[in-house]
């Protein structure tokens, strides 16, 4: 089981700061975020931990205080060994913290193409997405995210909500506004009132091996699932860890 504490040290953060360049696969001499800022988040008062097993430092979290002010927690960056519940566990640490601090909310960003980040945000936390952010960062050349561009879905974590959440049933009715189809997008115009969005099977082994067909659902997700929340849908699950479940305030004539 890990043991999760918040960091004050330079040593710790120099350590953070190659975990998460390992895990990211960044260039040489690069990281994802460096020592000196953890530094000075962490004195500012705001959250910096790190997860560690048996004395190993396997995971880490940095956030700042965001908008609204005094109630929102703004979660920059996690990272954590894969598959042992390292993650999960510092994300429960934070809404502590931030319970602890008065604060109602954490809002975080991910990539909307990877399926097990919008099972764990959508449907083992409860998070919902407010919006859909293109190209985010720009372009980003780490091994992760393999020079494809960095739309990010922002999503927000009601910590007053009910936890764990209840899992969305599929509404009936339900249309594929995009579907996967033999490992790539295809996209049918609806009206329904609910729209379901797929996703590929791995997008990051997708980028290695097929960069066209990686493009290919970026860009579909991007006009989908991203124009309808510029129209004002909501996400409202994540159905069997592959497609988004969005919901229009309206029907459509």
């Amino acid at each position: 089981m890990s043991v999760i504490r918040e960091l004050h040290m330079m040593e710790d953060f120099d350590a953070v700061s190659l975990l998460y360049a390992d895990i990211w696969g960044s260039r040489s001499g690069r990281t994802p975020i460096s020592a000196e800022v953890m530094r000075a988040l962490s004195h500012s008062g705001n959250y910096v931990a790190g997860a560690y097993e048996d004395g190993r430092l396997v995971g880490a979290s940095v956030a700042f205080f965001g908008e609204p002010v005094g109630i929102s927690l703004h979660s920059h960056i996690t990272g954590a060994v894969v598959g042992r519940g390292v993650g999960l566990a510092l994300k429960m640490h934070q809404r502590q913290w931030a319970l602890a601090h008065r604060l109602s909310r954490i809002t975080w960003t991910y990539d909307p193409l990877i399926r097990r980040n919008a099972y764990f945000n959508l449907t083992k936390l409860g998070a919902r997405p407010e919006a859909y952010l293109a190209s985010f960062y720009g372009l980003m050349d780490d091994a992760i995210n393999g020079g494809d561009e960095s739309d990010r879905i922002l999503v927000a974590w009601d910590l007053t909500a009910t936890f764990p959440p209840v899992v969305v049933e599929l509404p009936a009715g339900a249309v594929h506004g995009l579907r996967n189809h033999d490992g790539r997008p295809e996209a049918a115009a609806t009206d329904a009132e609910t729209v379901l969005v797929d996703l590929p099977d791995d997008i990051e082994a997708l980028r290695l091996t097929d960069p066209g067909a990686a493009r290919a659902w970026r860009l579909a997700v991007r006009e989908t699932l991203g124009g309808l929340l510029a129209e004002g849908a909501r996400v409202i699950g994540f159905h069997e860890r592959r497609r988004y479940v969005v919901q229009r305030t309206t029907t459509h004539a």
